[in-house]
């Protein structure tokens, strides 16, 4: 009796085309060769570099310019409020926030040492955690495409460790580190090499996983439409991510959404998709997401050049290359395209768009470039052999312009953290510990310890732009945020209960200076330090 052929499946056929023999490799007859540890591999080995070196790379901008000296206004925003979560306010109810609370969560346990270390050097543990937290990304896409590979490894993981929006992401607290973390958490969760698991479970946790990734910020939901639509054969299975997912998402959402439920609406939901502002241009945010933020002037051509080879990669890859070689497209692949697809059209339609928000598009675009370069053949077809010498010629050298890229980004990045923030030890010696002081950029007051207030009337704000976008139904001060009655309510509070008022240097575009809240102003506070980049003033009189 004769056995049956054994063929080899998509998932398990050899990444190189070939396959092993008994007796090859100049073992002898009936010896068993040396085993070496699953982990111990060429792929195991090129991803330990990439993460090694993603991890220097965002350790290096966090520490190289001084760390307390590095302000951004959106890291103010997510810190201050797990710092007022610690403090017994809720965000949405306390004060406005127009972003989901996972980040708030995330950050408290590390907002809970101001007690001790206070709230800058908490907010510097937090710009270290979100460092890590980017360089596990570059792990995560690295472990997705280990079973194709070194040079699907060297690709995915070597892209996504030194995308510069990436980097720039990951140097303080920003959203898109963590958001990628457990979006990409969730897809090795979901995928067993090429294809969707058959598990209950892991199908439930992905899910998990990618909810929390959603109540970090809502784009989760880009790749977790792509995963529902590819699960949607086997309805069962759908159902239990989208369960999963539903889980992760409330369980984070409810504890803040259910105290407030209207002003959660209209600070995560209304202020996003009613936001009234000036349109970024597409070719600025063509430019981010391909990676080329740090190439300046980059002329139009050059960037329609760029976009024209994108488009050729693609048609080339998921197109013409599985009809030569008789390899279809894997589940794994049309999950990264869709991914791809899904996350540059949202960032393209919008009319707002920031460079940092190219860091959660850099992922799927590593994984829709790595994995077509390390599709397997199909044993037995007629055209594989002719083509192996051609895909081995492409590999090689996508590993090449892959190492040519790191080269470039690091020298374009090289000076990146050489520039110093504002200093705030200035702040510290004016202004007392426990004033109440209002500043339309929160980080300054966290770095110089001057966040909290003893006064039970000084304003919760954390975020001034957030403020005027959740009470005017997504205005900001350029686009007539001043003329509703409830956003100058805010700020006419917060101005009358503050004893000192720091303004950044872009003041205008956060607080709505109407010609009463200009005199009130002036009236009542006179200038203390003023800074290249902030000013600080002090209360003449005491408020009535």
């Amino acid at each position: 009796m004769s056995a049956k052929p054994r063929h080899l499946t998509w998932e398990h056929a050899p990444v190189n085309g070939t396959s092993t023999r008994p007796g090859q490799g100049g073992a002898a007859p009936g010896t068993v060769p040396p085993r070496r540890p699953g982990w111990l591999t060429p792929a195991s080995a090129i991803l330990a570099c990439m993460v090694g070196l993603a991890l220097g790379l965002r350790i290096y901008h966090v520490v190289a310019p001084g760390v307390m000296s590095v302000t951004q206004y959106d890291d103010g925003v997510y810190f201050g409020s797990a710092l007022r979560l610690v403090q017994g306010v809720l965000p949405y109810q306390g004060f406005a926030f127009v972003q989901p609370p996972g980040i708030t969560v995330l950050m408290s346990p590390v907002a809970a040492l101001h007690a001790v270390i206070g709230t800058a050097w908490a907010m510097v543990a937090g710009r270290f955690l979100t460092a890590l937290a980017g360089a596990g990304g570059v792990l995560l896409a690295g472990l997705l495409v280990r079973h194709r590979g070194p040079a699907a490894v060297l690709v995915a993981a070597g892209l996504a460790a030194v995308f510069p929006a990436s980097v720039s992401a990951a140097h303080t607290v920003m959203l898109e580190p963590w958001l990628v973390l457990f979006s990409l958490g969730g897809a090795l969760a979901v995928f067993d090499g090429d294809r969707l698991t058959a598990s209950t479970s892991r199908l439930i946790w992905g899910g998990v996983l990618f909810g929390v990734a959603g109540a970090v910020k809502s784009w989760a939901i880009a790749p977790v439409l792509v995963i529902f639509l590819l699960c949607l054969p086997q309805w069962r299975n759908a159902a239990r991510f989208v369960l999963g997912v539903a889980a992760g998402f409330l369980i984070l959402i409810l504890p803040f959404a259910l105290p407030a439920p209207v002003q959660f609406y209209k600070d995560v939901i209304a202020a996003q998709l009613g936001r009234v502002s000036h349109p970024i241009p597409v070719s600025p945010r063509a430019q981010d997401m391909l990676g080329f933020s740090q190439i300046h002037p980059m002329t139009s051509a050059a960037l329609l050049a760029a976009v024209l080879v994108v488009a050729a990669f693609l048609i080339g890859a998921y197109l013409v290359a599985p009809r030569l070689t008789g390899r279809p497209v894997s589940t794994l692949e049309w999950f990264a395209l869709g991914s791809f697809a899904a996350v540059a059209a949202m960032f393209t339609w919008p009319p707002y768009f920031s460079a940092h928000y190219a860091a959660f598009f850099a992922p799927f675009l590593a994984l829709t470039v790595a994995l077509p370069l390390s599709r397997p053949r199909e044993p037995g077809t007629a055209r594989a052999g002719t083509l192996t010498g051609l895909r081995t010629h492409l590999t090689r050298a996508s590993a090449v312009l892959a190492v040519s890229v790191f080269g470039l980004v690091l020298a374009l990045n090289s000076g990146a953290g050489s520039a110093h923030g504002p200093s705030v030890s200035a702040i510290r010696k004016v202004v007392p510990i426990g004033s109440c002081v209002l500043s339309d950029q929160a980080s300054y007051l966290i770095l110089a310890d001057r966040f909290y207030s003893a006064s039970p009337s000084c304003s919760k704000m954390v975020d001034g732009l957030g403020t005027d976008l959740a009470l005017s139904g997504g205005h900001d001060p350029l686009s007539g945020a001043g003329r509703f009655r409830s956003v100058m309510q805010v700020w006419q509070r917060a101005f009358h209960s503050a004893q000192y008022v720091l303004l950044s240097h872009k003041a205008s575009l956060r607080i709505p200076w109407i010609p009463s809240l200009v005199g009130y102003f002036h009236h009542n506070f006179t200038i203390v330090l003023q800074r290249l980049s902030y000013s600080l003033y002090r209360r003449r009189f005491a408020p009535k």
